[in-house]
């Protein structure tokens, strides 16, 4: 079956879903430990989360970037997770999917959450076909996330480097065996319509009704 171009894949449970973040270690590491975010945090900035691990791997080269090399799993209520995605709106006008370039900038404004829909990516980081989404948290989603959405956090950097050196031996199999187990996420009818942006249907032409003879 063709996976749709856009869809939530993610590790969840009944209760939380799994998201992923990096971070340089003097924030990380403390986060991880104490499984929750320190003050240092800031709870007034826009923060990025990912649910595909793969494509978080992308954004912080394995955990090897400067400023991102502590990566987090960070476990967040699903109730925490919908509300987000309630009242986000697209990072980015379409065309034919919002009624002008103002209106979309007046959601922007006052929307607390953001997507985007990236291609996901395969264990070499490559561009699939299909779309991730990343969620971005500002004001009040944002202090909700950090103070009482998040259930647990952990560092996961060795993981991201223990997969990274097994794709790069050429080991894909036992990549593949150490990756979350991201499924398709069980959307509420109607959770993401305002969010998926698929382009405006062609109407189809009706076939001319012969005339009697």
């Amino acid at each position: 079956m063709q996976e749709p171009k856009y869809r939530i894949r993610a590790l969840h449970d009944e209760r939380t879903i799994t998201v992923y973040q990096a971070y340089r270690p003097g924030l990380g590491l403390p986060a991880a430990r104490d499984g929750r975010f320190p003050a240092a945090w800031k709870r007034d900035r826009m923060t990025w989360i990912k649910p595909s691990f793969l494509w978080m791997m992308y954004r912080c080269g394995w955990g090897t970037k400067e400023g991102q090399e502590t990566v987090l799993a960070v476990e967040i209520t699903r109730e925490g997770f919908e509300w987000a995605l309630r009242n986000a709106c697209l990072s980015h006008y379409e065309r034919g999917f919002h009624t002008d370039q103002a209106a979309w900038k007046r959601q922007l404004r006052q929307a607390p959450a953001r997507v985007q829909w990236d291609p996901e990516r395969d264990p070499h980081l490559r561009p699939l076909p299909y779309r991730s989404l990343q969620l971005g948290l500002s004001g009040e989603a944002s202090r909700r996330y950090a103070d009482e959405w998040t259930v647990s956090i952990t560092d996961v950097t060795a993981l991201a480097h223990e997969v990274h050196g097994l794709v790069r031996s050429g080991d894909l199999e036992a990549a593949a065996g150490l990756l979350p187990q991201e499924r398709p996420y069980p959307e509420r009818e109607g959770l993401l319509d305002h969010l998926r942006a698929q382009p405006p249907a062609t109407p189809k032409l009706k076939s001319p009704v012969p005339s009697s003879p």
